[in-house]
């Protein structure tokens, strides 16, 4: 008589608390006990979070580091049905954390895939930010280099949704500078940092005017940035071709600046970014 084959495991993606231990749901809280092993961002926090509740099913670890090698071995113990559950340190996983590799191998090998929901970051930021949510986009990290930032910050100069994005504490005050400067220092910002935690904090306000509050001390913790939508300009606010090049000299002559800080300077006065009034320069330039 042939051996009945044994069902496939389930992969289950758990939602976990990004801040306030609490905020996990009885769901996800099952689910740990019962899968036969948890695949974590760092076993050591999420082990915090097991302790807390009592819960003592095997972890392994499963980070951006490993995850190819990981995904097999996983899929692997799903094959031949054991259940695991997925996490990262905080919110879901494969939001900006690791997960994506595991998740996709499974759905190719037809493995069920069960999402037990739960706190996201940029969520709870958006819900209690006061910028419209009938339209958003979530874009991730911003890019830790200048130029790619820019870039990436350039493709939402017009955009008429709230945008979001996560950015590390250290390279805040590079990216509040980069903002201001291609979307304009009145475009609205809001930043949610260290959600569901002890210092809980909002900040809303123009770019400008946040990105000088915030230079007064240390950010710490995890930051969600939201950009309110492009306001339409008025025709006084588009930089005016036939003076541009008279502007920018008369601010070079009289600060005793070069051309990019002049830049700088005619693009805070006219309200609009440095890269359109060059691109304004670019385009009325006499053709030779």
């Amino acid at each position: 008589m042939q051996a009945q084959q044994r069902p496939l495991g389930r992969l289950y993606v758990v939602a976990t608390p990004i801040g306030n231990l609490e905020d996990i749901t009885l769901r996800a809280l099952r689910t740990l006990k019962e899968a036969e092993l948890i695949a974590c961002e760092d076993t050591r926090q999420t082990q915090k979070l097991l302790s807390h509740y009592g819960i003592s099913t095997a972890t392994i670890s499963y980070h951006e580091h490993n995850e190819a090698q990981r995904a097999e071995e996983l899929v692997g113990k799903l094959e031949t049905g054991s259940s695991v559950a997925l996490v990262s340190d905080a919110g879901m996983p494969g939001i900006s954390d690791p997960g994506y590799r595991v998740i996709a191998l499974a759905i190719e090998r037809g493995i069920p895939v069960v999402p037990i929901p739960g706190p996201s970051a940029f969520v709870a930021a958006l819900a209690a930010s006061g910028l419209p949510t009938d339209s958003f986009r979530f874009g991730g990290f911003l890019p830790a280099k200048a130029g790619q930032r820019r870039q990436m910050l350039e493709k939402i100069a017009n955009s008429e949704e709230t945008t979001i994005f996560y950015e590390a504490p250290h390279r805040l005050h590079d990216a509040l500078e980069d903002a201001a400067d291609v979307l304009g220092p009145e475009r609205y910002i809001v930043i949610a940092r260290e959600l569901t935690k002890l210092h809980e904090e909002f900040i809303r306000g123009p770019l400008a005017k946040v990105a000088e509050q915030l230079k007064q001390h240390e950010v710490r913790g995890e930051i969600v940035l939201l950009f309110g939508k492009a306001e339409p300009r008025t025709q006084s606010t588009k930089p005016a071709k036939q003076n541009l090049h008279a502007m920018l000299e008369q601010i070079m002559l009289e600060q005793k600046l070069d051309e990019k800080a002049a830049l700088k300077v005619l693009a805070k006065k006219k309200g609009v970014s440095k890269s359109e009034v060059y691109r304004e320069l670019q385009r009325s330039k006499p053709r030779k």
